[in-house]
């Protein structure tokens, strides 16, 4: 069983302030993974009073310097890449061969690259006639990171905070902390210098809240609900801190009459159940011609068996359970909600599937003739359930998709790649793929609306990380 009980703070290991520990949970399990410390506002004041104090001399390293870190960084990084899958794996379920070490652990070494290219070739100053732009660190930044993606959301957010020359705390989730503590001691054997990254391990109330309205921090990246992001943004407030936000979404998925049905609702299901449906930018909403209904409900159905839930550690499994009790607990209620207003369950429903006494598992689940204002539309489940809606035209299919508080990401697939663009540039989203196309790390990611505020991943990463300085008068060079 893992014991965490300390926090790195200044480049070493320090005891809490206040003794208190918090038990992880096994969500395969139930049983206890390991326990952490938990912090308070005492050891967030320290965590921050070491990175005020190694920001002067971390902000004047040179590019070059930043380039060998990050270098140094990704060596350590690979030595410790299957401890980190499997932590991820214990902490919150993901199948170890399937998910683990393919998506999770290696999107944390992938952010790091694709920071390192866009360091190699960011602009920090320029002239602009006489005056001269000068882009400069944003200071103190406080990193919180949620579960459900735990080294991923690290990497994106440190990686990018360490080559813009920033220095920072950051708190992960305290449902899933163990990769984030593995993470820490790569960035220790890289040669990190004291100070510039620090971790707190505590809940919202009591590291979090502190953390995002502390007067000497600079910056706060969050990850996470946009009911939380709303109450970091208020505790940011009072000091008029940058805020960068990555929240909620309820992607749509529009399948235009002339694409290719049998791929596009199989790829579109089995994409939502990836990381048992706890993802942001979730394909969650699909939207299908009236008139292809039926076809549809019969490939989403066919498509179901093909799911294999079980133990995250044997490797044919495909699903593994939600990553904790609340969220399991959450995903029946949507699942029950949506059967009592009168969704068509083509697949799945309540409970476990056949087989698991045990575990936080959820059934893949399937609702269609699902309309608008039913819930199961318009809240994030955040779990391994789809529902299918129909329109009656591309205009239709496109006010449906736009009719959400989010605005995340999107799916539009079409024979006609001149079609599929069109619509688009229509959708009020920060992310579109046209014909399943995947993720791209050097891509901005972030939403419109409710879904957040800026942009990570890749260059767009690194500027949310900065600052605009106009020096006037500079002169020609």
């Amino acid at each position: 069983m893992r014991a965490y009980h300390q926090f790195y703070i200044n480049g070493q290991w320090v005891e809490p302030a206040r003794a208190g520990l918090l038990e992880v949970i096994n969500p395969a399990t139930e049983a206890v993974a390991g326990t952490i410390a938990l912090g308070t506002a005492t050891d967030v004041d320290q965590a921050v009073a070491a990175a005020r104090a190694a920001f002067p001399a971390f902000a004047a390293t040179t590019r070059e310097e930043r380039l060998a870190l990050i270098d140094r960084i990704c060596v350590e990084y690979k030595k410790r890449y299957d401890d980190i899958a499997q932590a991820i794996t214990e902490g919150m379920g993901a199948p170890l061969a399937y998910l683990s070490s393919k998506a999770q652990a290696g999107s944390g070494l992938g952010h790091f690259k694709a920071v390192r290219a866009a360091l190699a070739a960011f602009e920090f100053e320029k002239s602009q006639g006489g005056t001269r732009i000068v882009r400069e660190p944003a200071g103190v930044c406080a990193l919180i990171t949620p579960w459900n993606w735990p080294i991923n959301q690290v990497a994106c957010k440190v990686a990018p905070a360490l080559a813009a020359g920033c220095t920072m705390v950051l708190k992960p989730s305290e449902l899933a902390p163990f990769s984030a503590i593995l993470f820490a001691e790569v960035l220790h054997a890289a040669g990190v210098p004291a100070g510039v990254f620090n971790l707190v391990n505590g809940d919202g109330a009591g590291v979090g809240a502190p953390l995002a309205a502390h007067p000497d921090v600079d910056m706060v990246s969050f990850t996470g609900s946009t009911r939380a992001g709303k109450q970091v943004m208020k505790s940011a407030a009072d000091t008029v801190k940058k805020v960068a936000l990555e929240l909620g979404g309820k992607s749509a998925n529009i399948l235009l009459e002339d694409a290719d049905f049998p791929r596009m609702v199989k790829q579109g299901l089995l994409s939502l159940l990836i990381n048992s449906g706890q993802n942001c930018n979730a394909p969650s909403r699909m939207l299908v011609p009236e008139s292809r209904l039926e076809e549809v409900e019969a490939i989403a159905a066919a498509t179901l068996t093909r799911a294999v839930v079980g133990d995250p550690l044997d490797e044919a499994t495909t699903m593994g359970p939600s990553a904790n009790k609340a969220q399991y607990e959450r995903v029946q209620a949507y699942i029950a909600t949506s059967i009592e207003e009168g969704a068509k369950l083509v697949g799945g429903g309540l409970g476990r599937p056949e087989g698991l006494s045990r575990g936080y598992f959820s059934r893949p689940t399937v609702f269609s003739r699902v309309t608008p204002e039913m819930t199961i539309a318009r809240e994030e489940v955040f779990g391994p359930v789809l529902s299918i809606l129909t329109y009656k035209d591309e205009e239709d299919a496109i006010r449906i998709a736009n009719d959400t508080p989010y605005g995340l990401s999107g799916y539009v697939s079409s024979a006609s790649q001149a079609r599929a663009r069109s619509v688009a540039r229509r959708l009020r989203t920060g992310n579109v793929h046209l014909n399943g196309a995947p993720n791209d790390q050097t891509a901005p990611f972030g939403g419109y609306k409710q879904s957040g505020l800026g942009r990570e991943w890749g260059a767009w990463g690194l500027e949310e990380f900065l600052e605009t300085k106009a020096i006037l008068g500079y002169g020609e060079d």
